[in-house]
C-alpha cells in the first residue's frame, strides 16, 4: 500500500518483514513518486478528515528486501490508484542519517504520465487505506506550501532535477556539494569562488547548455521549408534541426546536415553560418542553435522530400507572412533574421530568443 507518514522523518518501516536471511540491519528504503499531469500539477495525497496526526504526502512507499525501489513503488501506484504509473527516471535520492533509529534512503522517480481520468478528480488513495487519504492535484507552489518540510524541500529537489534532466543528491533534505540538481545558483557561484570543488564536481554544479543546428532550406520563390513534428502537442511547424550528438563528437554543421537528411530525405552540403541564437529557459537548460544557410530547391529537390510519419509527419513551404501563425515565436524569429542575413549577404548574427543580441 502507499506509504500513509510521507516521506518525513528519519525513516519509514517495511511495509512486510523481510525474510529471516534479510535482517534489517541497514537503512530503511522508500520510494516515492513525483507524478505531473500535462498543466504541471503534482499529485499529492490529502488527509480526507482532518486529523492531529495525518499530513498532507506524495504517494510513496516502504520496500522491503525482496523488491528493488522501482518495482515497489510501480506496484503500489497500481494497487492505490487504480492506473499504471511506472516508476520513471530517478530524480533525487536524500540520506536520511539515523537519529534514535535506522538510518533512511529517500529515492524520489518520476512517475509515467497520468490518464485523463486519474486527474480529473479528487479521488480515495487505496481501498480501505486507514489514512483515509484522497488524491489532488496542486500546482507546484501550492504542493511545495501543503508538504511538511522535509517533503517540500525533496519535492522541490525533484522538480529541479526533472526540468534540468540532472538528479539531485541530498543529505537530511539538503542538496549536497556537486550535486548535479538542486544546488542553488547564489549556492554554486559561493562554492565555486571558495574553490570548495573537485572538478568532477565543478562539472555536475555548471549550468547545461543544449546545443541545436539547423537549416534554412527554400525554393526559388522564397518560401521555407518546414517539418512538424509527431512529439509536438502544440501543432506548430519548425525548421529542420535537431540536437548536436556532442557526446559523439558531432559538431554543428554536420548535425544540421544529418538532421536535414533524416526528416526530409535530402542531403545536401551547407552554405555558410547565418546565425547562432541563444535562448535562456529556465528552469530548463538553456538552448543554442546554429542555423545554416541550406540552399535553393529546385522541382526535383522537392519531389524528393520525403519523412518518415513517425518523427516528422508533414512537410510544407511557407511565405514569411506565414511564420507567425506556423511557427513558435522564437522559430519565426529565426526565420526571419536567417532569411535577411541572406538577403543582405550579413552575418553570423548574433541573436538571443531569436532577435538581435
Amino acid at each position: 500500500m502507499l506509504t500513509t507518514a510521507g516521506t518525513a522523518g528519519t525513516a519509514a518501516q517495511p511495509d512486510s518483514p523481510p525474510p529471516h536471511a534479510e535482517a534489517a540491519h541497514g537503512p530503511a528504503v522508500t520510494a516515492t513518486a513525483v507524478v505531473q499531469d500535462r498543466a504541471g500539477r503534482v499529485l499529492v495525497l490529502l488527509p480526507a478528515e482532518p486529523a492531529a496526526d495525518a499530513e498532507p504526502v506524495l504517494p510513496g512507499v516502504a520496500v522491503s528486501g525482496r523488491q528493488t525501489p522501482e518495482e515497489a513503488l510501480t506496484r503500489a501506484l497500481r494497487d492505490a490508484l487504480g492506473a499504471d504509473l511506472p516508476a520513471g527516471r530517478l530524480l533525487a535520492v536524500d540520506s536520511v542519517p539515523a537519529a534514535g533509529g535506522r538510518a533512511g534512503l529517500a529515492h524520489l522517480y518520476a512517475a509515467a504520465p497520468p490518464p485523463a481520468a486519474l486527474t480529473a478528480a479528487p479521488g480515495a488513495a487505496g481501498d480501505g487505506d486507514p489514512a483515509g487519504l484522497t488524491t489532488s492535484w496542486l500546482d507546484r507552489d501550492a504542493a511545495l506550501a501543503a508538504l511538511p518540510a522535509l517533503d517540500a524541500r525533496r519535492l522541490r529537489a525533484a522538480l529541479d532535477a526533472w526540468d534540468t534532466g540532472a538528479v539531485a543528491h541530498l543529505v537530511g533534505g539538503e542538496p549536497q556539494p556537486g550535486s548535479c540538481a538542486a544546488v542553488s545558483a547564489r549556492r554554486r557561484a559561493e562554492l565555486e569562488h571558495a574553490a570548495a570543488l573537485d572538478p568532477s564536481s565543478y562539472l555536475a554544479v555548471r549550468p547545461r547548455v543544449l546545443v541545436g543546428a539547423g537549416a534554412l532550406v527554400r525554393d526559388s520563390a522564397g518560401r521555407l521549408l518546414l517539418v512538424r513534428a509527431g512529439y509536438r502537442d502544440d501543432g506548430r511547424w519548425q525548421l529542420p534541426g535537431g540536437g548536436v550528438d556532442s557526446d559523439l563528437g558531432e559538431t554543428p554543421r554536420p548535425a544540421a546536415r544529418r538532421e536535414l537528411r533524416e526528416e526530409t530525405g535530402l542531403d545536401r552540403p551547407l552554405g555558410r553560418l547565418l546565425a547562432v541564437d541563444f535562448a535562456s529557459r529556465r528552469p530548463a537548460p538553456a538552448l543554442v542553435v546554429y542555423v545554416y544557410d541550406g540552399g535553393v530547391l529546385d522541382a526535383a529537390d522537392l519531389a524528393g522530400v520525403r519523412v518518415d510519419g513517425t518523427e516528422i509527419v508533414d512537410w510544407r513551404l511557407a511565405a514569411p507572412d506565414e511564420f507567425d501563425d506556423l511557427l513558435p515565436p522564437r522559430g519565426a524569429a529565426i526565420a526571419r533574421a536567417g532569411l535577411g542575413a541572406l538577403e543582405d549577404g550579413g552575418g553570423p548574427l548574433d541573436l538571443v530568443a531569436g532577435r538581435p543580441a
